[in-house]
């Protein structure tokens, strides 16, 4: 990690947001230039370079309307953004005197290092985990969930706090909320294209270039649609192209705030496997502490394994790993589960009956009970 200074990353990151944004507006125009395409083929029989002039020029005329639609849509995830997240999370901001526990850490925080104190908000939920978003100063925030709240210590919930103050500081929010604006963008202008193929009469109109030659209108659907899925899948790799270097580094931060890397390091292992939100997004998780949901043997994670992040802590930082810790519930549950009585089947009640009987000195029947079909029970 030391090969990776934070103020390079930083710099990294303002050249990638800028990278992001104008790789946004060519994806569009792609996916609109896949779409004027497709719908020439589909309604005119010519050859595949009179289709792709007859595109151009209709991609011309669009153009500057999927300017402006991009450009809206990015105002309005710039300025509400932050809203549609707290109203699919249920994050609500809380004060010093609704959690001073929680704004003491962060405030003492923000002034040892001279930072802007970004909002705080609380999470209803189980889970154990905790993101920050925001674009500028006046908008960042960190939400927290009321598990990660109780389940922490101080010095635990401190290295979090520390860890999402370092996204905020290096960068990272701002970048990964803009590739989250693109992913939405992309998605938005592909299912348009794919809805104006299928529902409004573009697949009809194949009987209006049967008449005639040409042959290229095949050809030309089958390059739009490999168009749009470039696209669509190069909206998705953006995000996975972030760097997960950048866990690495915040953990770094974290540990450069607090000067306590045990810390950071009993907080990763208590969250590990127990972040997932209900009903949240994949670019919510995303922004979190940990993001459990993986695929591929790691190649599509967002995040690197708690193991190597722990792993990382202990060679670079000098902390001290405890292994997998089992939450007090947990324990309680597991103690639970081996204090219960077994389960009795329906030969194994009796038996157990017997033992007991026998070892009080009683019988299992009364003297006076008809044997039955083998013998008595009691012989």
């Amino acid at each position: 990690m030391a090969a990776y200074g934070l103020y390079t990353h930083i710099q990294s990151n303002r050249r990638r947001s800028i990278a992001l944004l104008i790789g946004l507006f060519i994806l569009v125009y792609v996916l609109v230039y896949a779409g004027a395409l497709a719908a020439e083929g589909l309604s005119v029989n010519a050859d595949l370079n009179t289709l792709m002039q007859r595109a151009w020029f209709d991609f011309i005329g669009a153009a500057p309307y999927a300017t402006v639609g991009t450009a809206a849509w990015v105002v309005i995830a710039y300025y509400f953004h932050q809203g549609m997240i707290d109203a699919l999370t249920g994050g609500r901001e809380v004060t010093r005197s609704e959690q001073p526990r929680l704004y003491n850490l962060l405030e003492n925080l923000c002034i040892s290092r001279g930072i802007t104190m970004p909002k705080l908000k609380v999470m209803e939920s189980d889970a154990l985990n905790a993101f920050s978003t925001g674009m500028n100063d006046k908008q960042y925030s960190i939400t927290v969930t009321t598990g990660l709240l109780s389940l922490l210590n101080d010095a635990e919930l401190e290295s979090v706090l520390g860890h999402e103050l370092t996204h905020i500081r290096n960068g990272d929010v701002r970048m990964m909320v803009i590739a989250v604006i693109i992913a939405g963008v992309i998605s938005f202008f592909a299912e348009l294209v794919f809805r104006l193929w299928f529902y409004t009469g573009f697949g009809n109109s194949r009987g209006d270039r049967r008449g005639g030659g040409g042959g290229g209108a095949g050809l030309a659907i089958l390059i739009a649609v490999g168009l749009l899925v470039v696209a669509y899948a190069l909206s998705f790799v953006i995000r996975l192209a972030l760097s997960r270097q950048r866990e690495y580094l915040a953990d770094a931060g974290s540990v450069e705030l607090t000067q306590n890397p045990d810390a950071m390091i009993s907080a990763l292992r208590k969250i590990e496997g127990r972040g997932e939100l209900p009903g949240a997004t994949s670019a919510v998780m995303e922004l979190c502490v940990d993001n459990p949901r993986e695929g591929f043997g790691e190649l599509f994670d967002t995040h690197p394994t708690v193991e190597n992040r722990v792993e990382a802590l202990v060679k670079y930082a000098g902390g001290h790993d405890p292994g997998p810790i089992a939450l007090p519930t947990e324990q309680t549950q597991a103690d639970n589960d081996a204090d219960a009585p077994p389960q009795s089947g329906p030969w194994g009640a009796a038996d157990d009956a017997q033992d007991g009987a026998a070892a009080s000195g009683q019988t299992t029947a009364p003297p006076d009970q008809p044997p039955g079909p083998w013998g008595p029970h009691g012989s």
